[in-house]
């Protein structure tokens, strides 16, 4: 069972703690060749140091801010392996699936199934108020665009992921000995952690429904499953389509996407219905394929320990 792999004598709930703050001091390292640009670029050019992470966003061309944002990443992925196999003597594998390898059939299935989602929901939008975006197709930089989005978007996926629904999941479930607890804990940890996101000052609270929502789904399908792949595949689609697609002045990243939107951000139904509507359809059709059964046990049960860790 996946919860049950991080519960040991010797994995205390403090350990938790520690290895969150080497993750994340691991990340900070990352940030150090971005931060070391801009001083670099302010310098040589002249130029009024930045006071907002905006003002960063948009200091360079926006494949290099994809790519000396995503070095963090990177930095912060090797701070999971060394806490956990270091830390808390786990292996990789134990921090993301009860299965005997990887299931890389979950990971693409999730994958496609969540990327049709995107497109066609795009296309919804587009085609209902086409004047609202411009096409922006850019040979040389979108297929810049690719191959960097192919290679760091997944890391930067996959690390939030091994933290939340690996790592941290596995911590609050040694902490509270339930399966609620966990669940509830990294979704609003994960939700929080977009409350500085543009998208928030632009839109309003009302967009944290969505940031929690989405924790709370992506938990959901990794106790049912009883690993995260699905949630690997489906969070790289999001980012992976999102940067590839469509991009706005108003959001986290710019990017040389396809196309541009030129609406002014609102908050309202666009919102709510992925978390009400179309997250259902997704558990209703991974339940269906991987035979998910016993909903309330797997979600909101006490997590089953041997007597010696008792």
């Amino acid at each position: 069972m996946f919860l049950e792999q991080g519960i040991k004598p010797e994995n205390k709930f403090w350990k938790y703690i520690l290895g969150s703050v080497f993750i994340i001091t691991a990340s900070f390292v990352g940030q150090i060749p971005l931060s070391a640009a801009v001083f670099y670029k302010t310098f040589t050019e002249n130029q009024a140091f930045p006071t907002t992470n905006e003002g960063v966003m948009k200091m360079f061309e926006s494949n290099m801010t994809l790519f000396l944002v995503m070095i963090s990443f990177v930095f912060a992925f090797a701070g999971i392996y060394f806490v956990v196999k270091f830390i808390h003597h786990q292996t990789m594998l134990s921090v993301t699936t009860s299965r005997p390898k990887t299931d890389w059939k979950r990971i693409w299935f999730s994958f496609f199934l969540w990327a049709f989602f995107s497109v066609l929901s795009f296309l919804f939008v587009y085609l209902k108020a086409p004047e609202h975006f411009v096409f922006n197709f850019k040979p040389i930089p979108f297929l810049i665009l690719v191959i960097l989005g192919s290679l760091l978007i997944p890391i930067q996926t996959s690390t939030e992921e091994y933290v939340f629904r690996g790592y941290l999941m596995q911590g609050f479930a040694n902490l509270a000995k339930n399966r609620w607890f966990p669940l509830m804990m990294t979704s609003l940890i994960f939700g929080s952690m977009h409350w500085f996101n543009p998208e928030v000052t632009k839109m309003g609270n009302i967009i944290m429904i969505y940031y929690i929502g989405t924790g709370l789904f992506l938990g959901v399908i990794t106790l049912m499953d009883e690993g995260m792949e699905l949630a690997l595949g489906f969070h790289a689609a999001n980012n992976l389509v999102g940067a590839l697609l469509v991009t706005s002045d108003w959001t986290v990243f710019q990017t040389h996407s396809l196309f541009i939107d030129l609406s002014e951000p609102s908050a309202g139904i666009d919102v709510i219905l992925p978390v009400v509507v179309i997250y259902p359809i997704l558990l209703f059709i991974f339940s269906k394929k991987y035979g998910w059964t016993n909903w309330k046990e797997r979600l909101s049960g006490n997590i089953l320990i041997n007597e010696e860790i008792k």
